[in-house]
Parts: structure tokens; C-alpha cells; sequence
């Protein structure tokens, strides 16, 4: 019997691109086990990476943060940071912004439930035998606010970042078991 293609992941409109720096992570290549889960038989530090960022358009009123593991075996992938409402002026942020105490984050910065089900960031953590891609992304936005508050789902989260992108930039390390 054939197979179907796979589908295709990026169905995000097209905008122009920031440019997203890390001194942690670097694309194609494999997250250290500092940004890897530590929870369900994992043994990383679930720590975030250092990010920053430049390039934002005119018109940019906030950004907002995400770590999206497209690879994950769900059909919908798997939303491991969803970070937003970040003001204009913030163009960096230090490794472990990601942590639940908000640590390194300005006021009125939100974390919405991560798919772990945490308001925080949540590392690497896929099965055995493939390698993930870990999209670290910086979306520039229209909005001062997305309007959501930390309980909604990423998937409506995700939903108010897209409606509202001036421009988007990624970085995407790899990990496998």
C-alpha cells in the first residue's frame, strides 16, 4: 500500500525575518542537556536559552517567545515555551527566563501553560529513536497585548501571535534520544 508525503509543517503566513541569535543553542545543532526536561525519565536542568534578537520592523508594540517541537508524535507536535506580552524594548533574554518564578522577566511578561501543562519553560523530552527539531522563535507583534492570559491553551495563544505578526525568527536546535 503507498504512503501519504508528510505533511508539511510551516502553514504560518509569510513576514519578514528577525534575526534570532543564542550564546546557548545554534541550528542543526544538538540542545546540551542543561535545556533538556527533567521529569518523565529525563535528567536535564529544564533550563531556557539565552536568546536575542534584532532586526524588528516599524511598528512593533511586543514579542512574544515560543519553543515548538514539530517532530512530537501527537499530530498537533508539542508547545514547550509560550512566553508573550514582552514590551518592545526587551530584545534579550538571559538562559533560565524560562523558569516558573519568572526570573529575568519584565513586569506584564505572561507564560502561558506549556503542553507539560506548566507555566514555564520545558525542555527536550521526545521518545527514543528520532531526532526533534526545537523551534526557538521570536515573533514580533502589532499588539502591545495578545489580549490572553496565562491559562489559555498554546494552541490559542499561538493563534493571537499569528493574527498579529510583523515579523518572526528562529533558531532550531536538534535532540534525540
Amino acid at each position: 500500500m503507498p504512503k501519504q508525503p508528510p505533511i508539511p509543517y510551516d502553514y504560518l503566513p509569510e513576514v519578514p525575518v528577525l534575526t534570532v541569535e543564542s550564546d546557548d543553542i545554534r541550528d542543526g545543532e544538538r540542545l546540551a542537556d542543561k535545556h533538556v526536561f527533567n521529569d518523565w525519565g529525563m535528567t536535564g536542568q529544564n533550563i531556557s536559552p539565552h536568546l536575542r534578537w534584532s532586526g524588528a520592523p516599524a511598528g512593533t508594540r511586543s514579542y512574544a517567545v515560543t519553543c515548538f517541537d514539530p517532530d512530537a508524535p501527537t499530530g498537533s507536535g508539542f508547545w514547550h515555551w509560550v512566553l508573550f506580552d514582552l514590551p518592545p524594548e526587551i530584545t534579550e533574554l538571559p538562559a533560565g527566563a524560562g523558569g516558573g518564578d519568572f526570573k529575568g522577566l519584565p513586569p506584564g511578561a505572561i507564560h502561558a501553560r506549556n503542553d507539560y501543562s506548566r507555566k514555564e519553560y520545558g525542555g527536550a523530552a521526545p521518545p527514543p529513536g528520532s531526532p526533534h527539531r526545537y523551534l526557538f522563535t521570536v515573533h514580533a507583534l502589532a499588539a502591545d497585548t495578545l489580549g490572553v492570559d496565562s491559562d489559555a491553551p498554546p494552541a490559542v495563544v499561538g493563534f493571537n501571535i499569528t493574527a498579529n505578526t510583523l515579523a518572526r525568527g528562529y533558531i532550531a536546535p536538534v535532540y534525540e534520544l
